[in-house]
């Protein structure tokens, strides 16, 4: 009988450890899902336009003739989908969160290429041009570097961020103008100087978030899915 108490005893405790471990666990991992991460794939919108950043083998017809980038309000399209990797010349550890004032580059999925800027003036508004750029290989120059622009210890999928390009000082923005054929309806992106101004702010949305995860040894890192 003492046996028995002893044993059921046992039991609960272990069911008490099993429940602290995996709600130790849940915040543990929550905590890292809040940030973004080297190598995670996402979508980023623009939060006064609520437009998402999009790009496609299109080319300008004016400026620099490189592949163009533009806005769109639709949330399913995978031309949408940037990766984040570390800048030129650069590393950084798959599923390491990106830090406030890290630069980066942003690499369009679909076409391989980065986002780039450089002074060409955008083909709307005469702002600063925004395109695509790279070899097949998604390797391009320093045009391609911008710094994540937040006041946190880390860029937080909950919070907006701003982008600043290195090259040109010249922050990522929509400009509020839409094009006509071949790209109807979608929006014009552009360098402006200032981070005051109007449609300078974005905050990632779908994507695939990879962070690290202690609890597996055997593997580098665990990714978060939310609807692509």
């Amino acid at each position: 009988m003492v046996l028995g108490k002893f044993f059921n005893n046992y039991i609960y405790f272990a069911k008490v450890l099993l429940l602290v471990s995996l709600w130790a666990f849940q915040v543990v991992e929550g905590s890292r899902a809040e940030f973004v991460t080297c190598g995670s794939i996402l979508k980023l919108m623009n939060t006064d336009l609520k437009l998402r950043l999009h790009s496609h083998d299109v080319k300008y017809g004016s400026g620099s003739g490189q592949q163009s980038v533009t806005a769109v309000e639709t949330t399913d399209d995978h031309n949408s989908h940037w990766l984040v990797k570390a800048a030129t010349g650069e590393t950084c550890k798959r599923g390491a969160p990106i830090k406030c004032n890290t630069n980066i580059r942003l690499q369009h999925v679909s076409t391989k290429k980065n986002l780039h800027s450089h002074y060409f003036s955008s083909p709307l508004s005469g702002n600063q041009e925004v395109s695509c750029y790279g070899d097949e290989n998604g390797e391009g120059d320093t045009g391609d570097n911008w710094t994540v622009v937040c006041n946190n210890d880390y860029w937080r999928r909950d919070t907006p961020v701003k982008f600043r390009h290195i090259d040109t000082s010249a922050y990522l923005a929509g400009s509020g103008r839409t094009f006509g054929r071949p790209i109807s309806g979608q929006g014009e992106i552009v360098g402006v100087s200032s981070q005051y101004g109007a449609y300078t702010d974005w905050q990632p949305q779908e994507g695939l978030f990879v962070h690290p995860s202690d609890l597996l040894p055997h593997q580098h890192a665990q990714i978060i899915h939310t609807e692509l």
